[in-house]
């Protein structure tokens, strides 16, 4: 089974959490054992966000905006790498030809931002449909997909599934911005919904949902 995972930045990131990235190394070095391939991909959270208003302050482009934030992105993905030891890969891909030649070596990739104007939910969702995925799982903040924001709106209301057409009734923004933050952003959305790769969304912050979702349990929301 191929699985890309979307590992949120503000889960492991903001600030760095040293108990989850152990742990979540550990789990993904349980599920190759077990015969999973695998592929993670990193975002960059709260400091790539700083990164994005610095330059935006210093009056730099939206391009290298996007660079600065990548370029942390493939920090954190490298201290992935480091932790998950003769698992990983030896070096961090930057396109999606050498995240496929890690595959093919049998290690598990890890990867963060691939070029200006593409988020590392786009990069999760060109990587599925490139090794053909069975499914991406994203690992968030939030407990799943809500009806509204529920940090700010009370009375959201999660999602157990969800499908690709709603999406767009749910989700607030429909075009790329450097630093965009929603549980996915939109140009991920197309890609997916046009393979039909199935997508659980679920809280990062508790590793074992990961195990859960692989196995097929009922976790988080399920977008189909």
């Amino acid at each position: 089974m191929r699985i890309v995972i979307r590992l949120g930045g503000s889960v492991v990131a903001t600030p760095v959490n040293i108990q989850l990235i152990s742990e979540y190394a550990r789990i993904l070095k349980r599920l190759k054992v077990k015969g999973y391939v695998l592929v993670v991909v990193v975002g960059g959270g709260a400091l790539a966000r700083e990164f994005i208003k610095i330059a935006k302050q210093l009056g730099l482009a939206e391009k290298d905006q996007d660079d600065l934030a990548i370029a942390v992105s493939r920090l954190y993905a490298q201290l992935f790498t480091k932790m998950l030891g003769k698992a990983g890969c030896k070096k961090i891909p930057t396109s999606l030809e050498e995240a496929v030649q890690c595959l093919e070596k049998g290690r598990i990739t890890v990867l963060g931002g691939l070029k200006p104007g593409m988020t590392t939910d786009t990069v999760a969702a060109l990587v599925a449909e490139r090794v053909k995925a069975d499914m991406l799982i994203k690992a968030t903040d939030q407990e799943g997909i809500y009806t509204k924001d529920p940090r700010r709106h009370p009375d959201a209301v999660k999602l157990d599934r969800v499908g690709f057409e709603e999406l767009p009734k749910v989700l607030a923004e429909d075009k790329h911005r450097a630093g965009i933050h929603q549980i996915l952003d939109p140009e991920a959305i197309k890609i997916l919904k046009a393979r039909r790769i199935r997508v659980r969304v679920l809280n990062g912050f508790k590793p074992e949902n990961l195990l859960l979702a692989v196995e097929g349990k009922a976790v988080g929301t399920l977008i189909e």
